[in-house]
């Protein structure tokens, strides 16, 4: 029967095929044993490992095929975007590299006076600049193209002389060695110079290159610089932005919108234009001019007058103000402070304070007109109202006395006002009670903000109405233990000259734009403190305290003025002392707020002296020369009658 061979798979046809020696390669039964356990085994296996090996080259390079058929497409899709929805945002950013943007400073508008007078304004300058680096590099390639050229030290000198030159030493010779011979890689040097100047320069040396500057000017100097400010060129912003004073306060009038202008420049270029490819996209808009309601010659008066007192009864300082009447317009706003150039820049800062606005003081006895008022208001007392005064008072365990010895003595309520009598008036104000007092501070403007639009305003401190025990209460009235500023205090005497009606003070008239249109400001909402007939009384009651008749006399009839009528009120208060937590003894304010004429009054003048010498306890005189000046200034007509004598003292 036959079988199949396990390797030749053809069936045995005869013993003469089996006993055949085997083939190479082959093996019978014995030869099988051997190649599964010996040497020609590895010899078999040879071939099958030849075909595993290409078949996994095959996976291989189909795989590779694979991944280079995925890249291709990802490239492709990549290309189709690139080409098809970033083209544009690629093309501007291509676009942008060659772009240069510049912008163009809007024009600072001007401040003026109430007569159009200029106070500040701004003008165009430029400031020089190098790359010493480059330019060494520059001499050292013009030297290889041409070796007779000048380079080095030689160069540099000849740009200094040039330069020292042509801006008559502004710029000397010495700083722009000094810059030239640096090791910085960029540099600015010099003073700022006119553009032409610049211009001149850079046109014979373009090594030099010029920066735009803008300069702030002021051509009054010193004059109203509390007021105006002081502004200068901030290198981060490249414009002038304010530092203090109006010129920071009206910082967004004034600046105006600044312009853009794109320009191209060559590949591999920072600074060269490419000619004709400058444009405009947005125009600069200039700021607006800012006139304000002072008069620029009555503020060097005021500023002077008040030096020179200040320095004739050795005072640390002083504050003075005066305001239109009927208007509550500032017409003038002196300090003491040294003159400072506000020119200086950020460097006057510091100096340009405005104490009139920011600083409170105790005012003493002129704080007895709402005293006054409330009586007057209330029908409590009429001017001829007799009070037999003594020789001080007992409030909630305070003792109060008058600033003269004396004993019970009749005196008119005219007279307690003229006199200033601390006694007198806090009788008076025990019948009007706290609670109308404290009314009435408010509606005179105490404790709050007056909102004119200098920086810095101080609102005062009054304290809280809930907290006026008795013993506070005994203070008040007579002007201490509250505080204002010179601004505040000419405000409540600016009621009572405006028949009771309390106008903010402002500063600010209008503003100009660019076109030469003006705006008015809005006219600032007036407060009725007191009725018309109320203030007329009281205007007419603050007459004697610049009274000078034998056995009636006023406070200070150092502050009449020939042939005119004049009122108003004297205040001595002592200063605080941190040393013992009391009053001192030794120092103290000397206030004098009035009005006039007081028959028909046109300004209102606020006075505030710090600390002057003790026999010269008074603002009187100072009151009296700043309102001479202003009857010449502005022709105001002579009183009709003079003032009628008053009785202080009842005989």
């Amino acid at each position: 029967m036959a079988s199949r061979d396990r390797q030749g798979g053809k069936p045995r046809q005869g013993g003469n095929r089996s006993r055949r020696a085997p083939r190479r390669g082959t093996a019978a039964s014995g030869g099988a044993k051997l190649a599964r356990g010996g040497g020609s085994a590895g010899k078999r296996r040879g071939p099958r490992k030849s075909r595993l090996g290409v078949a996994s080259n095959r996976r291989r390079f189909g795989i590779g095929r694979m991944l280079l058929v995925l890249a291709l497409v990802s490239a492709g899709v990549k290309l189709v975007v690139i080409q098809g929805f970033e083209a544009s945002a690629l093309s501007e950013r291509a676009d942008d590299q060659l772009l240069t943007k510049t912008t163009i400073p809007a024009q600072r508008g001007s401040i003026l006076d109430s007569d159009g007078r200029v106070l500040a304004f701004s003008s165009a300058s430029r400031k020089l600049y190098a790359n010493p680096k480059l330019l060494d590099q520059q001499q050292r390639a013009a030297r290889a193209d041409n070796p007779e050229a000048l380079t080095g030290p030689q160069k540099k000198r000849e740009i200094a002389a040039y330069i020292g030159k042509v801006t008559n030493g502004r710029v000397s010779e010495r700083e722009t060695l000094r810059a030239l011979f640096s090791d910085e890689q960029f540099l600015y040097f010099g003073s700022l110079i006119d553009p032409a100047v610049a211009r001149k320069i850079h046109d014979e040396y373009q090594q030099i290159g010029t920066e735009y500057r803008a300069v702030r000017q002021y051509p009054a100097g010193s004059v109203g610089a509390g007021i105006v400010g002081s502004a200068s060129w901030r290198k981060g912003k490249n414009k002038i932005l304010g530092n203090v004073g109006l010129e920071s306060s009206l910082d967004g009038a004034l600046s105006g919108e600044d312009g853009l202008r794109i320009s191209h420049t060559a590949h591999g270029s920072t600074g060269l234009v490419i000619p004709g490819t400058k444009r405009t996209i947005r125009p600069a808009e200039p700021g607006s001019d800012v006139r304000l309601t002072i008069d620029s010659d009555l503020q060097f008066v005021l500023d002077r007058k008040l030096d020179s007192y200040v320095r004739e009864v050795s005072a640390e300082g002083g504050s003075a103000v005066v305001l239109d009447s009927r208007t509550g317009e500032v017409r003038a706003l002196a300090n003491s402070d040294p003159s400072v150039d506000p020119s200086q820049g950020s460097r006057a800062s510091r100096h340009l304070s405005n104490p009139a606005v920011t600083t409170p003081y105790e005012p003493g006895s002129v704080n007895k007109v709402i005293t006054a008022a409330g009586a007057i208001e209330h029908g409590i007392m009429r001017p001829e109202s007799v009070l037999r005064v003594p020789s001080k008072i007992e409030m909630g365990g305070a003792t109060v006395r008058d600033a003269w010895q004396h004993g019970t003595i009749p005196l008119t309520f005219t007279g307690v006002l003229a006199k200033s009598s601390n006694v007198g008036t806090l009788m008076t104000a025990k019948q009007l009670g706290k609670e109308r007092f404290g009314e009435l501070v408010k509606k005179f403007g105490l404790g709050a903000e007056t909102g004119i639009a200098l920086p810095g305003e101080s609102s005062g401190v009054v304290p809280p109405s809930k907290q006026w025990s008795d013993t506070r209460f005994a203070n008040l009235p007579i002007g201490q233990g509250l505080s204002m500023t010179v601004l505040q205090m000419a405000g409540m005497y600016q009621a009572i000259a405006n028949d009771g009606v309390r106008i903010p003070p402002r500063v600010v008239d209008s503003t100009i734009g660019a076109n030469g249109q003006e705006h008015q400001r809005a006219d600032p909402e007036g407060v009725r403190v007191v009725s018309e007939r109320t203030a007329d009384t009281v205007k007419n009651m603050l007459r004697a305290v610049v009274q000078d008749e034998q056995g009636q006399r006023g406070t200070a009839p150092q502050a009449a003025l020939a042939g005119y009528q004049v009122s108003g009120k004297t205040g001595t208060a002592q200063q605080p002392d941190p040393e013992c937590d009391c009053y001192s003894n030794s120092q103290h304010w000397a206030t004098f707020a009035g009005m006039l004429p007081a028959d028909n009054p046109r300004y209102v003048i606020g006075i505030m002296i710090d600390d002057p010498d003790r026999g010269q306890l008074t603002a009187a005189p100072l009151f009296h020369d700043v309102a001479a000046d202003l009857t010449r200034r502005y022709d105001i007509p002579l009183s009709a009658e003079p003032a009628p004598e008053m009785t202080l003292r009842v005989r």
